[in-house]
């Protein structure tokens, strides 16, 4: 089958990959040939077959049908320079209790170049990655990031955090930076012209087209290796080749996409970086968030320090999980995390929603897979080290509400608790447990 075999693009971008990573100041002036036929039909096979659609209204389905034409359009398109991307479909879903976050559909064709261009931009810079960089990167994950922030607090003498939070940064991302900053390593003019193309697309938001200068759509496939790039050059590279070079103690970044917390030594040296950051992303038309960020003491001397200032230990949330001075059994100092109560209790809530939406609806056999699989969703996230309590509060959660719900589905005589324990006995959901392991010290 096409779609399972490597081809001859699969073998180039395995030379580019070895060319980047030899050569840091190699320039790349020939790549927009690689979106051939046989790749963009392993890109298209690569997709999530049950997406939602674009502003098409094509599916993955409906594309199939005509594969090869299509395809062969395409192709013809891009090499005329005739393609022209579509608007994505702009779509808001909750984000907290009273915000929402956009998020942009692309259409399928789109989804298929996009896909394209970003494993060739990926062959190139994920040789350029800092080992710090954690999101949207093959074989790297949050729960990484989350163990390596660990270990950067436990092994060195870290006694500050500055947290940051970028203000809109994917809808404020300059266009024309990004661009510059692609140029460093890219120099072939046809694979620009196509990712400007992308950024300038713009979406459809209430039957109204929104272009701009700056931004790229949250939920295109393009989007994180752009903002991975951008970040790369704006906050990774410099925090290495200048931010280390002029601080007096141990300092170190861990990102994950737009999210990244500083360990630093010294209370000097924090506050000489809080307010570079502040400078540096100003300078690159960006905003660090002035109500969500900020510097704070944090380590194995904090828990001290506290007592003897009278106040509570410092804490900060980093991945959705509350980070705090800790102790183990011995008594010696550790990173405790457990689930930050917005996250618990916007995943309590989305509980309870879907248990009332879904109990009238059909029978519990019908959806008693889908709770299953939420519950083992929740405890593959949030099953980290020293978190039990918090994901075990979650299942008795669940419980209670499950109980609940389960017993206004008729006006028959309610299922007592002993009932329904053995209800669960029959039936069993699943129980929480620790999937990932960060007390390797």
């Amino acid at each position: 089958m096409p779609h399972t075999e490597v081809g001859t693009t699969e073998l180039k971008l395995s030379l580019i990959s070895g060319h980047s990573a030899r050569n840091k100041n190699m320039q790349f002036t020939s790549l927009a040939h690689l979106l051939d036929k046989e790749f963009l039909v392993q890109c298209f096979y690569s997709l999530n077959r049950n997406k939602a659609k674009g502003i098409d209204n094509v599916g993955w389905y409906e594309y199939v049908t005509g594969l090869s034409e299509n395809i062969d359009s395409l192709v013809e398109r891009l090499k005329a320079k005739k393609y022209r991307p579509l608007p994505a479909r702009r779509v808001y879903i909750p984000k907290g209790r009273n915000e929402q976050r956009p998020l942009g559909i692309s259409a399928i064709e789109n989804k298929i170049v996009e896909k394209g261009i970003s494993r060739i931009l990926q062959s190139i810079y994920e040789e350029d990655f800092s080992s710090m960089s954690y999101g949207f990167r093959p074989k790297r994950n949050c729960h990484q990031a989350l163990n390596e922030l660990d270990d950067q607090i436990m092994r060195n003498r870290v006694s500050y955090i500055v947290e940051a939070d970028i203000k809109g940064f994917f809808d404020n991302v300059s266009h024309e930076l990004l661009i510059k900053f692609l140029s460093i390593r890219i120099k072939d003019s046809s694979m620009i012209y196509l990712i400007k193309k992308f950024l300038k697309a713009g979406y459809i938001d209430d039957s109204l087209l929104v272009t701009s200068d700056k931004g790229t759509a949250q939920g295109s496939i393009l989007s994180p290796i752009l903002a991975n790039i951008f970040l790369h050059y704006v906050l990774d590279v410099w925090f290495e080749n200048t931010v280390k070079m002029h601080v007096t103690g141990y300092c170190e970044l861990v990102r994950y996409a737009d999210d990244f917390v500083c360990v630093v030594q010294y209370a000097n040296d924090a506050e000489r970086i809080e307010k570079a950051l502040k400078n540096r992303f100003s300078r690159h038309e960006l905003e660090i968030h002035p109500d969500k960020s900020r510097r704070f003491s944090f380590g194995r001397f904090e828990a001290v320090k506290a007592k003897k200032q009278d106040r509570r230990a410092n804490t900060f949330d980093f991945l959705g999980f509350t980070h705090f001075c800790d102790k183990t059994i011995k008594g010696f100092f550790k990173v405790g995390r457990r689930t930050s109560r917005k996250k618990y209790v916007k995943k309590c809530s989305e509980m309870t929603e879907w248990l009332k939406k879904v109990r009238n609806k059909a029978k519990p056999k019908e959806w008693w897979d889908i709770l299953k699989s939420k519950l083992r969703g929740h405890y593959q996230y949030y099953g980290v080290s020293g978190n039990s309590e918090r994901i075990w509060a979650f299942y008795r959660f669940t419980v209670k509400v499950l109980h609940k719900w389960l017993n206004r589905r008729s006006q028959k005589k309610s299922m007592n608790w002993d009932n329904f324990d053995k209800y669960l006995e029959c039936y069993p959901i699943p129980k929480p447990r620790i999937v990932h392991n960060f007390y390797t010290l």
